[in-house]
């Protein structure tokens, strides 16, 4: 069941870009009500995997696909559509392709994406719940609020909305991309640093 409703984010995924990219304010505000669910199904696969004893390999790594397509993809949108900074995307992509590159390289053949990190405090930041969580809501209101922001400034182009709203909008909700941005980093940063320390040490033990 978990497995389903993670490969179902992917539809409904191309569907929020498709309604982002029309001009009607309703389709862009309908993007932004999906975003909300395309977030909560991330939270409800993982609440679902853990109740019924689904937490496999196959459910992280599908369910860390997930995640890194939706992250990426609406970071890009969002920057092509002129909402946040390119910069944004740009490190989002970089650290999914540092972390999961060096994840990959620690995984053996029953350990799962999340429990690489080893450390009390690195396994904290990177997957417990309280960060975990935070981190999706952070995601949640970044991304409903930017396209709740799109559909703003085309109501504001027909003159339903004053452009003092829009700004003040779009300034908080830029702010928050870049919150979010944060979380990505500081997540990944365990990862990082224990993946090429214990890399290191097995390339010393195959050398000594």
């Amino acid at each position: 069941m978990a497995n389903i409703i993670t490969l179902a984010r992917f539809p409904l995924l191309i569907l929020i870009i498709v309604l982002l990219y029309i001009e009607s304010p309703t389709a862009r505000l309908i993007s932004a009500v999906l975003v909300v669910l395309l977030i909560v199904m991330d939270m409800l696969d993982g609440l679902i995997a853990r109740a019924r004893d689904e937490d496999t390999l196959l459910g992280s790594v599908l369910d860390i696909m997930a995640d890194r397509s939706v992250e990426q993809v609406m970071w890009v949108v969002y920057a092509h559509l002129g909402l946040i900074s390119v910069a944004i995307p740009i490190i989002f992509i970089l650290r999914g392709v540092i972390v999961d590159s060096l994840r990959a390289a620690q995984m053996g053949g029953e350990t799962t994406p999340f429990k690489v990190t080893q450390s009390r405090i690195g396994s904290w930041v990177v997957g417990s719940p309280w960060m975990r969580s935070s981190y999706a809501i952070v995601k949640l209101l970044s991304f409903a609020g930017l396209a709740l922001t799109h559909a703003l400034i085309a109501w504001a182009a027909r003159g339903v909305v004053a452009g003092g709203i829009v700004e003040t909008t779009w300034l908080i909700f830029r702010i928050l991309s870049w919150v979010a941005t944060a979380f990505c980093i500081v997540r990944g940063l365990p990862v990082v640093i224990e993946s090429y320390s214990a890399l290191q040490a097995k390339n010393g033990a195959a050398h000594g």
